[in-house]
């Protein structure tokens, strides 16, 4: 009997970087392969975009290119974020607003598997979000630090983070050198206590956020 090679399911893995940023914009990245190039990008050296360098992060960010068959990238901007912050009622905040925006990018790839790394403490919740705004059937694994587990999300928090880098370098032309955009950073709360002080009504800044408020006071 003649043996059928079955085809390599069609995966997905999506990731956000930015996310407790203070500055600039939320991204989230989504990348669609078959499911046998797991191997081939752990060999690559593939891994949580946090533990690689920029130099590393921007040789591999072409290679997944190419590697993968298609992505698909959201940016979520500080006024959206703090829209359902601020608004948004239980269950419906930014760990919300990363689901629904996870299901749009699922419903631009169309795996038959999308693994996403979870924003929500409840994964199952999460998977459920996505789920709810899915119009596609695709099976949602939602887990906790998918990016150290999954090669397919660990790829897609490379292309996130070359992307938000490359929109933060694009504010420093604008604003002036100001670091990485997070809290823990001197050069972000420089620049966030200069907007303040003139009362700027700039869209780079999350005002939801609590250190935010501490600029203004």
């Amino acid at each position: 009997m003649e043996l059928v090679a079955l085809p390599n399911l069609a995966i997905a893995g999506i990731d956000e970087a930015g996310r407790g940023a203070l500055i600039g914009p939320l991204v989230i990245a989504g990348i669609k392969a078959s499911e046998n190039i797991s191997p081939v990008l752990v060999n690559l050296g593939v891994k949580d975009s946090k533990l690689l360098t920029s130099r590393q992060r921007l040789f591999l960010y072409p290679v997944i290119l190419r590697l993968t068959e298609a992505i698909s990238v959201k940016l979520i901007q500080p006024r959206l974020i703090d829209s359902f912050v601020l608004k948004g009622t239980k269950y419906k905040k930014l760990n919300y607003l990363e689901a629904i925006t996870m299901a749009r990018i699922i419903s631009d790839l169309e795996p038959k598997r999308a693994y996403v790394d979870a924003a929500d403490s409840n994964t199952e919740r999460f998977a459920q979000q996505i789920q709810d705004a899915l119009a596609i059937q695709t099976d949602v694994r939602s887990m906790h630090r998918a990016d150290r587990v999954i090669p397919v999300v660990s790829a897609a928090s490379i292309i996130a983070k070359v992307i938000r880098d490359t929109a933060i370098e694009g504010l420093h032309q604008r604003y002036g050198e100001f670091g990485s955009g997070y809290p823990s950073d001197s050069r972000t709360i420089a620049l966030a206590r200069r907007l303040a002080a003139k009362r700027s009504r700039t869209d780079i800044v999350r005002r939801s956020w609590k250190t935010w408020r501490r600029c203004l006071e």
